[in-house]
């Protein structure tokens, strides 16, 4: 369910004036990478444990360049998601998309299926119900591994689109991971913060081990962690 956006202001949909220091800063990061791509910062950087600033049309008319920077750095990662925090910018702004996966056994285990791109602004997020999943996740952030983290199979999201548009709605499964994966670090927390960390495992380690099947039950047993 998507309410009215908010009446038309400086930066689009947003109210809120243009923070000129804010702008001049963003400005100057997008502008130090030709291709788009902006880095992402590794975990040990202070602003990935910083809440957020949120996003009241700080930006004004950049704010669409910040948001197709951030698409290109989440394709050039790859990745699924991306918040405005993993490329050193403090705001309440994640990009999400899913291409999906081929496997049908594993779309349907994890439910895992194609989500389109979209912009998710001061995004928060209630368990729409009590029923938790526990499946491997990663991290753009925390390059080179994977644990297993028990998350809400469904989540009701609220907060804005990139046009200052309401969000209300429920997700479930993967796109419901991936909303709470990318609203946690805008709180200043990363997925590790709710991980079982006796299943943390190198990418090369998860694919030798556990790749066969996102099942994360054969791992609990072999690693010593319970599953919820």
């Amino acid at each position: 369910m998507t309410g009215r956006p908010a009446a038309p202001g400086p930066g689009g949909g947003f109210a809120g004036p243009v923070d000129e220091s804010l702008r001049d800063q963003v400005a100057a990061h997008l502008a130090r990478y030709d291709d788009g791509v902006l880095p992402i910062v590794q975990a040990g950087h202070p602003v990935l444990r910083r809440p957020a600033l949120a996003y009241t049309g700080q930006l004004g008319d950049l704010f669409p360049r910040l948001v197709e920077a951030m698409r290109t750095t989440m394709h050039a990662a790859p990745g699924v998601g991306l918040a405005a925090p993993q490329v050193g910018l403090g705001l309440a702004v994640a990009v999400v998309q899913d291409a999906g996966v081929t496997d049908p056994e594993d779309a349907d285990l994890r439910e895992r299926y194609p989500v389109p791109f979209r912009v998710l602004v001061n995004p928060s997020y209630t368990a729409a119900d009590d029923e938790r999943r526990s499946f491997f996740e990663g991290c753009l952030s925390v390059s080179g591994w994977q644990a297993v983290v028990a998350r809400h199979r469904s989540v009701r999201l609220t907060g804005q689109d990139e046009h200052g548009a309401r969000v209300d709605e429920v997700l479930t499964g993967w796109p419901a991971r991936i909303v709470q994966h990318e609203t946690d670090h805008l709180r200043g927390e990363l997925y590790l913060d709710h991980a079982e960390l006796r299943s943390l495992s190198s990418n090369d380690n998860m694919m030798r081990y556990w790749g066969g099947t996102p099942d994360p039950t054969e791992a609990s047993e072999a690693l010593g962690f319970r599953l919820p």
